[in-house]
């Protein structure tokens, strides 16, 4: 019978004779016997078959062996990201930023430093709620996209880091939008104005700003502060003429006996001015 001479040795005369490949008197277990380190290769090829496999948190600990166990290593650099990369796979997706931060932490500026910084980006980019909820991780995938296009805009991971840019300011602005609204509904202008104000402030280039500008018109006018609105809404048939919103907006002052008219002196053509000289320096 196929292996029948195992079953006739003691289990102590086994583990002498399997002493090669690694026997244990508890259990015949065929891994690395206590206190021999594997090789860092071994360890990297072993995490790489795991990753192939689609066995990723395996893998990822794996990864994490090498750089634990071989530190110096010529594969333990690599390890690391590639451990980050393994736990953003296994939707893991705190494992994979801590793993990736430390990367980028150990080894700033080498060829692996760009994918550190998008695994980090992407985990949290993965993590963004709709707009009527918390937005801390859409702050934090937006801060860690604006980094990776500052430091690496060469990189392959630059030109999809740029539409997610614009993804997470648009959740942004539309959150505060939401509240802006709700504090207008609940004539607590002081509180919607701040609301609107840093979507032209900060969120310039997405859909919401026409909305923006129209409600600052609108709370402005509800607190008396006749000049705000006027500008608010100049700003907005110039940037906008076509807009529903700069009909509303005029026809909300014209009720009032007013028309739209820019101070230059006012916080909004201020910002209007300072974000297009950005986009345009030139």
């Amino acid at each position: 019978m196929r292996h029948s001479w195992r079953k006739a040795m003691t289990p102590l005369a086994l583990c002498a004779a399997l002493t090669s490949a690694g026997c244990s008197m508890f259990g015949g277990d065929e891994a690395a016997a206590p206190g021999i380190v594997e090789p860092a290769g071994a360890i990297y090829s072993d995490a790489d078959r795991m990753l192939g496999s689609g066995s990723y948190e395996a893998a990822a600990k794996r990864f994490e062996d090498v750089d634990r166990d071989h530190p110096y290593a010529a594969e333990a650099r690599r390890a690391l990201v590639m451990a980050a990369y393994s736990y953003f796979r296994a939707e893991l997706y705190d494992e994979a930023i801590s793993s990736a931060k430390r990367y980028t932490t150990l080894h700033p500026g080498t060829s692996d430093a760009a994918l550190a910084h998008h695994i980090i980006a992407s985990s949290y980019f993965r993590q963004i709620n709709d707009p009527a909820r918390d937005q801390s991780k859409t702050k934090l995938a937006l801060e860690e996209l604006q980094t990776l296009v500052r430091r690496y805009p060469d990189s392959k991971y630059a030109e999809e880091a740029q539409n997610r840019i614009r993804i997470t300011q648009d959740v942004l602005a539309a959150s505060e939008m939401n509240v802006g609204r709700f504090y207008l509904k609940k004539q607590q202008y002081e509180g919607a104005i701040s609301r609107f104000r840093t979507v032209v402030t900060d969120y310039q280039t997405t859909a919401h700003v026409e909305e923006a500008l129209y409600r600052l018109t609108e709370a402005y006018l509800a607190l008396g502060i006749v000049n705000e609105a006027q500008t608010a809404a100049a700003v907005l048939g110039h940037n906008f003429p076509e807009s529903k919103w700069y009909r509303d907006a005029y026809a909300l002052l014209g009720n009032e006996g007013y028309q739209p008219n820019e101070s230059s002196g006012s916080w909004i053509s201020r910002a209007w001015s300072s974000t297009i000289a950005a986009i345009n320096p030139f």
